[in-house]
């Protein structure tokens, strides 16, 4: 809209912090579910060699991304919790943004890493021990499916949800290695080991591309996924004093918080500290949002409606 004349303006800022109960409230959760990981990787590569199993192998690598998955989003989370200094007025709170597009990232890059082992095994196919192949994958659905639900609380933020689908997906791709060893136990099918490695594959790439979209659009400062701008204008525009709003910004400070920036037009400028007070809790309330700045403007053009202002 260009330059911006201002007779009197008020600012209102709200903020909440969970960071320090947030951190806390998961350590315990991290703590256990990457010394299993770590334990159980260690434990499934050995038995990936002794079987030969491409499955089991894929099954094994994806839990190593997994250990290196937990451990970025923990190190984010502590770092969410960081006072905020001179030059990081904003704290590290991008860190977890960061945290959840690298794991996407190390996701893709595993599948990519599993497809031509799997895609190797189709031109050298060789028998398997099923046996080791079935304990192994029941083992990896407990350690997987047990530590997942320690994350189940946190889906709001996108990097707990990161730590959540990674140990969710391991549970599920370890009962397809399940059935996998029972049908080559009875079938004698090798070629059904690499094939499961694929599917895994896909099953992995279109899990993960939901967590890639969002954090890059959090990267770019684009508007929250569960935010819609249009209607937080609408709900703006709905108090009977303010006339029009222009220069709104959405946007993510982490996986956690979300920020707002405002211009609100009003008559006579008669927008209090108790109707900011309101409209920050109403905006905390409804949409989530809890970091805002609130700029009023006087109606200097005279206009009725947001149409004629902006």
């Amino acid at each position: 809209m260009g330059v911006h004349h201002h007779d009197g303006h008020d600012h209102g800022h709200g903020h909440e912090h969970h960071a320090h109960h947030q951190v806390t409230s998961f350590n315990t959760a991290f703590v256990i579910a990457i010394s299993l990981n770590i334990a159980f990787t260690l434990v499934e590569f050995i038995a990936a060699f002794m079987a030969h199993s491409s499955s089991l192998m894929a099954d094994a690598g994806h839990n190593l991304g997994d250990v290196f998955s937990l451990l970025l989003s923990w190190g984010a989370l502590w770092l969410l919790g960081k006072k905020s200094s001179n030059k990081y007025s904003y704290g590290f709170k991008r860190t977890t943004i960061l945290a959840s597009l690298i794991n996407a990232l190390i996701l893709v890059a595993v599948s990519v890493l599993i497809a031509a082992h799997s895609i190797e095994r189709f031109t050298h196919a060789s028998a398997v021990n099923e046996k080791i192949i079935i304990i192994m994958a029941l083992i990896g659905i407990f350690v997987n499916g047990a530590t997942s639900l320690l994350f189940i609380k946190g889906q709001h933020d996108l990097n707990i949800k990161a730590a959540f689908l990674h140990l969710l997906y391991d549970a599920l791709i370890s009962a397809g290695v399940v059935v996998t060893g029972i049908l080559i136990y009875f079938t004698h099918a090798a070629w059904l080991d690499p094939l499961v490695g694929l599917l895994i594959v896909i099953a992995i790439l279109y899990g993960t591309w939901g967590l890639l979209r969002q954090s890059i659009d959090l990267i770019l400062d684009a508007v929250p996924h569960n935010i819609n701008l249009e209607t937080v204008k609408d709900h703006l525009l709905s108090y009977p004093n303010i006339i029009a709003v222009h220069d709104l910004h959405i946007w993510g400070l982490s996986t956690q918080e979300t920020a707002l920036t405002a211009h609100l037009i009003a008559p006579n400028n008669d927008v209090n500290d108790e109707q900011l007070n309101k409209i920050q809790a109403e905006l905390a309330e409804k949409f989530n949002i809890h970091h805002t700045t609130l700029q009023v403007e006087v109606n200097k053009k005279g206009c009725e409606r947001e149409s004629e202002c902006c």
